[in-house]
């Protein structure tokens, strides 16, 4: 009891130099550097417009500056979406058909099918240097990284263990077939990294409707292409109240969400290769 009460009470403090970052004057953004387009994309919906101004200031302060930062919300949802995010400087507001978490990445790579596209959460807050990182590993070669990450855990060759076996978070910086990228921490895509099939949504829908990361991961990996994980590990900032609709906890507990994922997409694929166990 008393440690929950502590962790909450550092979370909160967390928070709140968040927040007063964020009123402290913007840094002078750089050029990215790229041979092509740089684009941050997420998404959002009603249940989370209460939180989700101090995420896209955050996203919008940062010290590298990308061509564009699109915010995709649903048709059902736009007119809900409050002035003051609307009104946000440098943000591109798009309306588009709901497909869930894949609204975040899915319609900015139909869109922009040249570009660098980097996805966000819309529940977090994303620090300072939190792009440059991306964009320094992709001018280094990375075709896609990540500055969170799991290690895919093998019962046997081409088998997978599930989900809950895997080495979560890992600490370090990796390399190599088995890092699996998790999307709320942000992710770097170049052009041409992911399969055909990323944009196939009676593909996506149906195989991992609610496993975006599960899905991304397959795609990468068909194209033949290893993920790169950044810096060490990672903590998450979420805003408070942002966590009363979430799909994290659905999806990893055992025998649900990524593991049903999992099992589907090695039904449809078999397992993408380059794994031991």
């Amino acid at each position: 009891m008393i440690g929950q009460l502590f962790r909450g009470l550092k979370h909160r403090r967390r928070i709140a130099r968040a927040l007063a970052g964020l009123e402290a004057p913007a840094p002078e953004a750089r050029p990215h550097g790229l041979p092509g387009p740089l684009v941050v994309s997420l998404t959002s919906h009603a249940a989370r417009f209460g939180t989700l101004k101090p995420t896209l200031q955050s996203i919008l302060r940062q010290d590298i500056r990308p061509d564009a930062v699109i915010l995709w919300v649903g048709q059902d949802d736009l007119d809900q979406l409050p002035r003051n995010i609307r009104d946000l400087p440098g943000l591109e507001l798009r309306s588009c058909r709901d497909l869930r978490s894949y609204t975040k990445i899915v319609p900015t790579l139909r869109a922009h099918p040249d570009a660098h596209v980097v996805t966000a959460d819309d529940d977090v807050h994303y620090e300072q240097g939190w792009l440059a990182g991306l964009v320094d590993a992709a001018r280094n070669g990375a075709a896609v990284a990540c500055h969170r990450a799991h290690r895919v855990a093998m019962e046997a060759p081409g088998r997978p263990a599930p989900y809950d076996m895997w080495d979560h978070n890992i600490d370090a910086p990796d390399a190599g077939p088995q890092v699996f990228l998790t999307g709320v921490c942000g992710v770097i895509y170049a052009p041409g990294a992911l399969h055909p099939d990323v944009l196939r949504d009676d593909l996506f829908t149906t195989l991992a409707p609610s496993s975006d990361d599960v899905w991304l991961y397959w795609m990468h990996r068909l194209n033949g292409v290893e993920a790169v994980k950044i810096g060490g590990r990672r903590r998450i900032l979420e805003w408070e109240g942002s966590q009363d609709i979430c799909l994290r906890q659905t999806n990893t507990q055992a025998g649900t969400g990524n593991d049903r994922a999992i099992a589907a997409l090695m039904d449809r694929y078999g397992w993408p290769g380059g794994a031991k166990a």
